[in-house]
């Protein structure tokens, strides 16, 4: 287990030039990652080991961080080579102090679909963040839902005992719930936990599917090539984590096809890899290859026709349209929808109309 804390600065001690003058004090360095290696005997590189354990950062990263002096081994510095045992105290060393990721309050609309003392289900727009984090850290869904509970003494948003039950992708549209107690937190999470909750989503991907209706499951992971995208793996292998998707086609278009996803999981990019895999990437989905034209004719017209529906709808086109789930404190069963957004919503009627 890894074990993060905040240290105070390290001071640096001053240096004498070689007449004794008395230089510029050096600047102080921060503590941002602390990692106690846990096992017994060797446990490999530094680099490898701090890349395994630290989120967001890549190992090409670290390896730069060591080669400027910043990663510390007990309280020494190693190179990104450094071999590390059990018992070991890695530190991450900057010279910057570490960002303040304390969730403030911001006055920015909300649509709030239902909402009552235990939980409320909000339709998130396009382009919001969920979460504050990797350089988002205002104007968030978080930072929207502490200012509209600014005013209940028992909601925290910086307690993870209460909020955000799960996530969607910043450009992904559609339903979330909130927890406002710790109870219905640890109960909505359960039911997402044991696959209970419903949820469906609408996308227009690429390509004509072959059957009306079908399933795929793979293990999603880290795409070894591309540390923003994930990948799909075999089922049965130790790489990445289950996922099942089921899928239905609502309306076809020839290059394109309508349809509704059903997760069974709720892993990350999960829509958007499984489609990917399948060969139908989901259309204006960028990181997946959506945004060229992967079929029809490449004639003038049809270039300029797809050039205006990735205008009218510039992001992946999925939306997370129903989400069902059981009352943490009442027991009963809960049911909504959202509309399709404006962008989604042209972007079919464009090509309802080719």
């Amino acid at each position: 287990m890894a074990a993060y804390q905040i240290a105070s600065p390290l001071p640096s001690a001053p240096q004498l030039s070689s007449d004794d003058e008395l230089l510029e004090e050096e600047q102080p360095l921060f503590e941002h990652h602390r990692i106690v290696v846990d096992g017994v005997g060797a446990m490999g590189r530094v680099d490898k080991y701090m890349a395994d354990h630290m989120q967001h950062s890549s190992r090409s990263r670290i390896q730069r961080a060591a080669d400027a002096g910043f990663v510390y081994v007990n309280n020494v510095v190693v190179r990104s080579n450094h071999k590390v045992k059990g018992g070991d105290i890695i530190t991450l060393m900057l010279d910057r102090p570490p960002f303040d990721t304390s969730i403030e309050a911001e006055d920015i609309p909300l649509d709030i679909v239902y909402e009552d003392d235990d939980c409320m289900v909000v339709n998130k727009p396009a382009g919001m963040v969920v979460h504050p984090g990797c350089g988002n850290f205002h104007g968030t869904l978080v930072n929207a839902v502490a200012w509209h509970l600014k005013d209940v003494s028992s909601y925290d948003p910086n307690n993870p005992e209460v909020g955000l039950v799960h996530r969607i992708d910043k450009d992904t549209s559609g339903l979330l719930v909130v927890a406002k107690t710790p109870e219905a937190k640890s109960n909505l999470g359960m039911q997402f936990f044991r696959k209970t909750t419903h949820r469906t989503y609408r996308a227009l991907v690429w390509g004509n599917f072959v059957e009306d209706e079908g399933r795929v499951e793979g293990n999603i992971g880290r795409d070894p090539r591309d540390r923003q995208r994930m990948a799909v793996f075999p089922a049965d292998s130790d790489i990445g984590k289950p996922a099942v998707t089921h899928y239905k086609v609502l309306q076809r278009f020839g290059y394109t096809t309508w349809i509704e996803c059903r997760l069974e999981t709720g892993r990350t990019h999960q829509i958007r890899a499984h489609m990917k895999h399948l060969g139908h990437p989901l259309f204006g989905d960028e990181r997946y290859g959506g945004t060229q034209i992967l079929r029809g004719q490449r004639t003038a017209s049809y270039n300029a026709f797809i050039h205006n529906c990735l205008q009218l709808c510039p992001r992946q086109a999925l939306h997370a349209q129903t989400l069902g789930f059981v009352h943490p404190r009442m027991h009963e069963e809960m049911n909504f929808s959202a509309p399709l957004p404006e962008d989604m919503a042209a972007l079919l009627e464009k090509w309802q109309r080719l």
